[in-house]
């Protein structure tokens, strides 16, 4: 079964790219019965409000039909900023030499928080420099990661 941010992307990915905006990443926070889903867009020209605004529009009408999330929710829709979060191999990819922190779903080497410079990415993990140290992060593992400027 997919996960939920798997199901949303497949559902908002083709509305996205008909506006002419590339989805970045998707965030799916649950606190009880109330959630909140997250949707970050970008586009080589900067993101401007009313492109968020367009996107709300169109991906809550979209999800008030498919209803892939069970309760209530609160739909957001921002650029990533320039503490940018990164979702895909390919952004960590993009941002080789730049710090980094990330937080992973378990323990990795004893410790769950990394804070170093992207050094490589390497099948389907990250590798962060710390301290002159290199660290193997897999991308699975991987629970929030985000450019640090």
């Amino acid at each position: 079964m997919k996960s939920s941010v798997a199901l949303i992307t497949e559902l908002v990915q083709p509305t996205i790219e008909a506006l002419g905006l590339q989805l970045w990443g998707i965030e799916h926070l649950s606190q009880g019965k109330f959630s909140l889903l997250r949707i970050y867009i970008e586009s080589d020209e900067g993101i401007l409000i009313e492109d968020c605004e367009k996107v709300s529009r169109q991906v809550s009408a979209l999800l008030d039909v498919e209803d892939p999330i069970t309760g209530e929710y609160t739909l957001e829709v921002s650029s990533p900023g320039i503490d940018r979060p990164l979702f895909a191999l390919e952004q960590f990819q993009q941002y080789i030499g730049e710090m980094v922190n990330i937080k992973t779903r378990g323990p990795v080497n004893g410790r769950r928080k990394f804070k170093g410079t992207i050094a490589a990415v390497e099948d389907e993990s990250v590798v962060v420099q710390i301290d002159g140290e290199d660290y193997t992060v897999s991308h699975g593992e991987i629970d929030k990661a985000v450019l640090v400027y």
